[in-house]
This record gives C-alpha cells, structure tokens and sequence, in this order.
C-alpha cells in the first residue's frame, strides 16, 4: 500500500473564493497584465569541474547553459514577442529537447468578483506542458524535497506559488515562467503550451495556516501565576500538519521552516509556513537489509552547529553526522571507547562548537536487551575537537538535552518511569562537568510518559516534554506551570523569525503556540 506524505501535500487546494483566469483578455486586463514570450536555447559555455571540496574548484572544462537568463524582475523582455492572453496556449518554441519564457507583470487591484483583495492569500498557478519552472519578483527559493512550487511539479503537474499571505491592492508581482519540453531523455515529437495560468484568491478566514485546538493552560500555583509572562492568556495552540506515526526533533532552519524527523518511518520531514509538508531526506536514520526488526530505524535528535550545518542523530546507524554544504556528511561519534553507541538520541550544540548528546537504547530492536548492543550503560557524551568523551553514565534513560543560555549548565531529562527527573550539570570552560544536581523530579506526577525533549527560553526557563504536557520550570527549578496538549508532547523548537513560537512534535501531529518570551534556537 503506498501512502501519501502526511499533512497538506500543497497549499489551499481547494476552490478559492475568487479566480483571475490570465490567458483570457479580460483577466489579464483587470490585473494589467501582458505575456511576453520567448524561446530559449542551449549554447556551450565555460565552467570548471568539481574540485576536492565536492565544490566547483577543479581544473577548466566546457559545459552548457540555456539563455537567456529571464528570471530577474528586472530582465528587459520589450523586444519579446507579445502574446495576447489566449495565445499562452498556442504549440511553441522548436520541439524535441526544447525551453522557452513566459513572462508577465500583474498588478493587484482592489476586487476580484465580490471579494475585497487586501489581507486576501493570492497564490499562481499554472501548469505547463510538459514542466516548469516559476520566478516571482526574481526569486525562486529552493528546498530539498520542494515540488511543485517554484520548482517542478511532475509531468503536466501544476506549480502552485503563494504570492503574498496579506495581498495589498496595488501591488505588483513580475512572474517568469521557464517551460521545459519532456521527457528530456526521449526527445519527445511536441512542443511547449500552457495548459492554465491563474491567479487564486483566497480570503483571510480562508487561509488559516493552522487548526486551533483546546490547550490547558494550569499554573502550578493559582494564587502566584508567573505563568502569564511567558504564556499569554490569549495564547492559541494549532495543529499545522497531521497524520504521521511518530514525531521527534524539530529545528528551526535558517530558511524559514521547520525541519522534524519521523523516526519510525525514517524519514526527516520539512514543514513550510505556507502550509506544504516535503520529504527533507528519506532514509534519515537506517538502510540496512534489516530494517523490519526495527521499530524506529530513523532520525531522531536534529540541530544546527554555529556554522549552520545540520546535524543529525542516527538510530539505526547509531551514529551523529553533520550534513556538510554539498550534501556530504561527516560521522562526528559512532563510538566510545572502540564500542558502538546505542542509539543517539537528542543534540545540543555549545556556542563554542563543543556538541553534546544523549545516547539511550530506544532505537535498537530490543532497546536494552538488544544483542547488538555494546554499552553496558546509557551515556551523555560530548563532542570537541573530533574526540568523545562521557560526560555521565548515571542515567537510565538521557534523552531531551538542553543548555542554558549563558552555556553555563547543561540539561538532562530522564526517560525512565521510575525516576522522571531532570539533571543540572555544571560545565566549565573546556564543557567539562564540575558538579551535577538534580533539577527537578516528576517522578510521582500524573501521566504516563517519562521526560522526553527539553528547550530553554532566552530568560533561562526551561521546557520541558514530561508527563501529561509541557511542564515550564524556572532558572531556579520552580514549577510555573503545565501545558496540557490533545496528545503527548516529544520535542520542542523555537520558531518564527523572532523565535517566540514554540513549535511542538508529537505523536501524530506538529502544533505551535505563541509566547510572550523568545527562545534559545541554534542560529
């Protein structure tokens, strides 16, 4: 049985309250449109081949480039054909293995049938046979595993691309579209035509990027709510993607989404504000011939280093990688003391590059009876200048880590229902422990769950995923208060560009909630 990406596989796709139909006249006249079109051809050019650093640094060579380069928002096409709007749809360019330009401006206006168009979501559309690909205003962002916005949707798939979330009247959007003749490899007996060209609008109620659900907001003491600094009262939870097994490690990318992994599917998923869930990287934790003993083979913990680089916890290949800026990786722990790891876990980097990481048994088979497993205990270890060291053995479970945001403590949570506490280790300079305490214990709270991912905010309150919700503790250990969740929180990450909504994974969902206090994310 194959199954489809969980979550909303595009943007609004249902019918929008009002449509400008752009290969018509009157369409194209109401947004003060003009295509203009032409061909495109490939012609040799000078390059250089791949160097060692997987980078373009190695020695001259000859390749190819299509021209002309029309994507910039500026690019003068005045001496391109005009097409009128309908001629969009006529067979062009030469056939076979061909390209072409279309390109046009559109203007805003105040209505579209009978919805008013300020705050409304406008999102283009077209399909293109056989491929495209689309420019707004000079810009096409490029994620791994995008499809179908900017980038190629599939063979006569549509492009659907969010112009604005809070359309202006009188706003402009200059949008290039590259058609591409295909299959590219068969040299097809056709030429390029454009199926459709739409601008959708929707209106503000319309285009929720989120479902609100009930969220209990308790603090630990009615009488002294110091909860409401950090959590408004008007604070709403959503659920902005849905329908997954199994949700751990979210962070927060430079590129404005949400990177999260599936562990017991393998897979790290990748979360967009306007709304798409993308395959980040399939295969994120395990490919080995046995991966049906596994119940959770795939990635777990992820964050970035003060480079900016990705970094991943294995579990099936009980290992740490850092994904480098060509998409090769580097193995950063795999063992300690000439054993294997477990299974690690959950990731936190110091601001000095010194990474620390929980290593528990729950990605092996058997977790703790598993006969591949090596360690005779469940270590937290630290990363620095390539070695790894053990910075405890004391847990049953590390899982959740986190540090404080002068990098002054370091954060344990402990799965491990019959000792749910959170362990304080101080670090000194070189990260190393000089003392450790124990932080707060939930051992005799209601709930099931032990302590899973553990954030802190910018104040030094900690985060924590624990029995029955998300449990808020002072820098001092006080209890502030509990958010109680429609199901099990695992991980948290701060998110948004001020980095006050705290984004949640749970079982089969992601959820956010805006905060009054912003968080610590690895930038």
């Amino acid at each position: 049985m194959t199954v489809n990406v969980p979550g909303p596989a595009e943007f609004l796709p249902s019918c929008p309250d009002a449509i400008v139909d752009l290969q018509t006249l009157e369409g194209a006249a109401l947004v003060g449109g003009e295509w203009r079109y032409s061909d495109a051809r490939v012609r040799e050019t000078g390059f250089v081949a791949v160097g060692p650093d997987l980078g373009p640094s190695g020695p001259a060579n000859r390749t190819y480039e299509v021209v002309p380069h029309a994507q910039a928002a500026g690019f003068d096409d005045t001496a391109w054909t005009v097409l009128a709007p309908p001629e969009t749809q006529r067979r062009l360019s030469t056939g076979r293995v061909c390209f072409n330009w279309y390109r046009i401006t559109v203007t805003l206006p105040d209505q579209v049938g009978d919805l008013d168009v300020a705050g409304a979501t406008v999102v283009f559309e077209t399909v293109i046979d056989d491929y495209a690909e689309v420019w707004v205003n000079g810009s096409q962002p490029l994620a791994l595993g995008d499809a179908g916005g900017h980038v190629v949707g599939g063979f006569n798939a549509p492009n659907r691309v969010v112009l604005t979330q809070a359309a202006l009247p009188g706003e402009r959007f200059t949008i290039a579209v590259f058609g591409i003749n295909g299959p590219i490899s068969a040299a097809p007996a056709n030429y390029i035509w454009m199926r459709t060209a739409t601008l959708d609008f929707y209106a503000p109620s319309r285009a929720p990027l989120g479902a609100q659900v009930p969220v209990e907001i308790v603090p630990a003491d009615p009488g002294h709510d110091t909860l409401g600094a950090i959590v408004p009262s008007g604070a709403r939870l959503e659920r902005v993607a849905g329908g997954f097994e199994f949700t751990e490690g979210p962070v927060w990318a430079r590129d404005g989404a949400l990177l999260f992994s599936s562990p017991n599917t393998n897979t790290i998923y990748r979360w967009a504000p306007a709304g798409a869930v993308t395959v980040f990287r399939p295969k994120s934790g395990y490919a080995g011939a046995d991966i049906g003993r596994y119940a959770q083979p795939g990635s777990n913990g992820l964050t970035f280093d003060p480079d900016g680089r990705l970094t991943i916890c294995q579990h099936g290949n009980r290992r740490v990688i850092r994904v480098e800026p060509h998409g090769n990786t580097t193995v950063l722990a795999d063992r300690y003391d000439g054993k294997r790891l477990n299974s690690p876990n959950d990731l936190v980097y110091g601001s000095d590059g010194t990474l620390y990481f929980t290593d528990p048994p729950f990605g092996l088979p058997a977790t703790f009876t598993d006969p591949k497993k090596e360690l005779p205990f469940s270590g937290v270890f630290r990363v620095r200048d390539g070695t790894v060291s053990l910075v405890t053995a004391e847990l049953a479970g590390p899982n959740g880590i986190a540090l404080s945001p002068d990098g002054r403590h370091l954060y344990v949570g402990n799965w491990d229902p019959d000792r749910k506490i959170v362990m304080r280790y101080t670090l000194d300079g070189a990260g190393s422990v000089t003392a450790a305490e124990e932080f707060f214990d939930m051992t005799g709270a209601e709930g099931e769950d032990a302590i899973d991912g553990l954030k802190v905010d910018t104040a030094g309150n900690l985060y924590v995923c624990g029995p029955s919700g998300i449990w808020l503790l002072s820098p001092g250990g006080e209890h502030l208060g509990t958010l109680r969740l429609p199901e099990s929180p695992h991980n948290l990450a701060w998110g948004d560009e001020d980095a006050r909504t705290l984004y949640i994974t749970a079982l089969t969902s992601i959820y956010r909630i805006r905060l009054a206090i912003p968080g610590v994310r690895p930038d």
